[in-house]
């Protein structure tokens, strides 16, 4: 039997922004005073994804990026990532708390957000969990909600200003720069062309793609080094035939393959919207002006 006391946060923690941070340091912090593991539980899939006739929410980050950002950012060492179905949509929120968090996961106490609804038909809530969590004898804080120049601090506020392009504005309240992980693929080597090394990463189902166009970003490698890189979000009009949206990056002061490599985009600021050139020629000349811009972004950006 599994004897590891956890300090656990709950929450579905898409993007982890801010807001989340807070839950989480407070569930380090927490974590460090009792001995215990810090450890954050969510699910795989939005909530609203088994509502029937409602269109599922486009997700910030996978699973694997939340758990990662989360022990990167805020020392969270365990991230219990639950299946979100039929069976889990119908447990009655006092059975989730005694079962699965406590009995299970040997939760000493618990952290959620002032607006945490969950169980059955959302009837577990903040005040319910606190006498609960006062029966069973184990902590639970409950955290206000974070703002930034009168804004809260949500994922669906972050959610438009993806879609506007406003990565500038999504870090300020991410608190990170917005990320896109995944396996390079090979494209058509148009990079070889133009002379800069490319890195194609595909957006998974269900996750929101930001406003197509141009972006200064970091490449970050498996081994922990990065490079910056020029990155465009969708149909790259001057060279494709189709409609598949991908995120191209052209990386700067790299040699390499990086063919089958994992790689994390880091989005940090919009530099112009996606555009068809006539030549492949005017296309290079573009992109070493981005090149030179993104360079610069972060030089004043250390």
């Amino acid at each position: 039997m599994d004897t590891v006391k956890r300090v656990i946060a709950l929450g579905f923690f898409d993007g982890v922004h801010l807001g989340h941070g807070a839950l989480l340091a407070r569930c380090a912090q927490r974590a460090e005073e009792l001995d215990a593991v810090p450890a954050a539980f969510t699910f795989d899939l939005h909530p609203s994804a088994l509502i029937p006739g409602k269109e599922p929410v486009p997700l910030l980050t996978t699973p694997a990026d939340r758990s990662g950002l989360m022990e990167r950012l805020y020392g969270i060492r365990e991230v219990l990532i639950a299946h979100y179905d039929r069976a889990m949509m119908t447990t009655p929120w006092q059975d989730f708390v005694t079962r699965y968090l406590v009995q299970q996961h040997q939760a000493v106490h618990l952290v959620v957000g002032h607006d945490f609804h969950f169980g059955y038909r959302g009837e577990g809530d903040p005040q319910k969990l606190q006498t609960l969590c006062a029966q069973l004898g184990i902590g639970c804080d409950v955290i206000p909600k974070v703002e930034r120049e009168g804004i809260t601090v949500s994922s669906t506020y972050i959610r438009s200003l993806l879609s506007q392009g406003d990565m500038s504005r999504a870090m300020e309240f991410l608190g990170h720069p917005h990320i896109l992980t995944d396996f390079v693929s090979h494209g058509k080597k148009l990079g070889s062309t133009l002379g800069f090394p490319t890195v194609n990463l595909h957006f998974t189902p269900g996750l929101l793609i930001p406003a197509y166009g141009v972006y200064a970003c970091k490449a970050v490698f498996e081994n922990g080094d990065s490079r910056l890189a020029v990155t465009n979000i969708g149909t790259r009009p001057t060279v494709q035939d189709g409609n598949a949206v991908t995120a191209e990056g052209f990386l700067l002061d790299f040699d390499g393959d990086l063919y089958g490599q994992k790689i994390r985009m880091e989005f940090y600021h919009h530099l112009r919207p996606e555009k068809k050139f006539d030549s492949l020629e005017s296309l290079r000349t573009e992109v070493m002006r981005n090149a030179q811009q993104t360079r610069d972004y972060f030089a004043s950006h250390p």
